[in-house]
């Protein structure tokens, strides 16, 4: 499918690996040209560096941490009058609720909240002049279905999702579509992370641990950057211009839930 993008310019988020890296990826197979952001340069440049000699699309490296007032202001430099917005950044750690005080809870806000937002306020603007652009926040699941040790996590992509829903139909009307992608458990280092900490507390390895986590999947498996970074693309297309302010579970039929 022609997903009528090829040209558009996009600044991806934590696009070195993981989810981030299956979104450029996609991205750039339709023919996006990238501003592609992770906080470790040299697996940022690897990753750039293939992404062009497949694909043959423009590719601008930013590594820094939009965490931080000094990372965006680098970032929003090399951005200026993206069409395409993909948000994403790593979660928090795990850990009981008794655990966090209250500098743990504002370095969640920083990364999975307040970061976004100045992106989108910073660049939404030009994509409104133009009547067109595309929003992506990767959020989580537990957006929708809380994970009881990811209480930083719930909280604060909890909080983007509420300013997005709004926002969205505030923009809407100018062409600007803004939606989230709440994945499940995926093959990312992430993944290894969390299987690592249940291997740990249980006592078991790691390869028990994923076997566990699989069978809560109802697809038995987890899922892949490539079929994440597909959905991604869709919603960043001209196909996806009626599609505004939703949130995209892509789990594998983990969350039990009729809508």
């Amino acid at each position: 499918m022609d997903l009528g993008i090829k040209g558009k310019r996009a600044l991806v988020c934590a696009s070195s690996k993981g989810l981030g890296r299956g979104c450029a990826e996609a991205l750039a197979e339709a023919g996006v040209n990238l501003v592609m952001n992770a906080r470790g340069a040299e697996a940022l440049e690897a990753a750039a560096a293939d992404i062009r000699s497949k694909y043959g699309v423009d590719v601008v490296t930013v590594a820094a941490d939009v965490s931080t007032q000094e990372g965006r202001d680098a970032l929003l430099k090399e951005a200026e009058g993206v069409d395409i917005l993909v948000n994403n950044a790593g979660g928090p750690p795990p850990g009981l609720w008794s655990d966090w005080d209250r500098d743990d809870f504002i370095a969640a806000l920083d990364a999975n909240m307040l970061a976004p937002i100045a992106l989108m306020k910073a660049l939404m603007p030009g994509m409104i002049d133009k009547g067109w652009g595309r929003v992506v926040n990767i959020t989580s699941g537990s957006v929708k279905a809380p994970i009881p040790q990811l209480g930083l996590s719930n909280s604060a992509r909890a909080g983007l999702t509420g300013y997005a829903a709004g926002t969205a139909r505030q923009v809407a009307q100018f062409g600007v579509n803004i939606n989230n992608m709440l994945p499940g458990i995926h093959a990312t280092d992430r993944a290894v992370s969390l299987d690592t900490g249940v291997a740990t507390a249980q006592g078991i390895d790691i390869a028990a641990a994923k076997a566990q986590r699989e069978a809560t999947i109802p697809a038995r498996r987890y899922g892949t950057a490539a079929e994440f970074g597909a959905m991604c693309a869709f919603l960043c297309s001209n196909h996806a211009g009626f599609i505004v302010g939703q949130n995209i579970v892509l789990d594998g039929g983990a969350i039990n839930a009729t809508i």
